[in-house]
């Protein structure tokens, strides 16, 4: 096997990050859609102040995170046939990293604003916190704790921290 090319690595990595981040812009849009219909529906009337507020959260929230995932989209328009494929796929990087970051939060602000809505104060607070905890856990703490996972193997190299940070 041929080991590739640092412009096939630029590549791969990009269309990499693309699969990822239409995963994620699929979950953001269908979250987004729900909150951009909530208030036109019958029982948002009967929402606190305290409720409204996590709405409006929870809506912003995923608004930034549906910019954020979306916009390597219009980078890579702005740079195509360019040849700056390594800037591209820093952003594009950090886009993602930015964009999951409020997608939690909205996920979050929704749990706790449903949860709000038909339980006590209390256990929609518990619940939502043990909600952001299981999100940090499968999206921060897994991830960190075990990027060293098949170091010995080295047939992949794409989430090589100087390849990602540009260094």
């Amino acid at each position: 096997m041929s080991k590739e090319s640092e412009k096939q690595r630029w590549q791969r990595n990009f269309a990499d990050l693309l699969q990822e981040l239409r995963v994620a812009q699929t979950g953001v849009q269908i979250l987004f859609a729900f909150l951009l219909t909530l208030p036109f529906s019958n029982g948002f009337g009967r929402t606190s102040g305290f409720q409204k507020d996590v709405y409006i959260v929870a809506l912003l929230a995923a608004a930034a995170s549906a910019a954020m995932i979306i916009s390597p989209v219009a980078f890579h328009r702005a740079l195509f046939r360019q040849g700056r494929k390594p800037e591209l796929v820093r952003f594009a990087h950090r886009m993602a990293t930015g964009g999951l970051a409020f997608m939690l939060i909205s996920m979050v602000s929704a749990v706790l604003l449903v949860t709000d809505f038909v339980l006590n104060r209390e256990v929609a607070l518990i619940l939502s916190g043990a909600t952001a905890l299981w999100f940090l856990t499968f999206w921060a703490f897994l991830p960190f704790a075990r990027r060293n996972w098949g170091e010995d193997d080295i047939d992949d190299d794409d989430d090589d921290p100087q390849v990602l940070n540009g260094d």
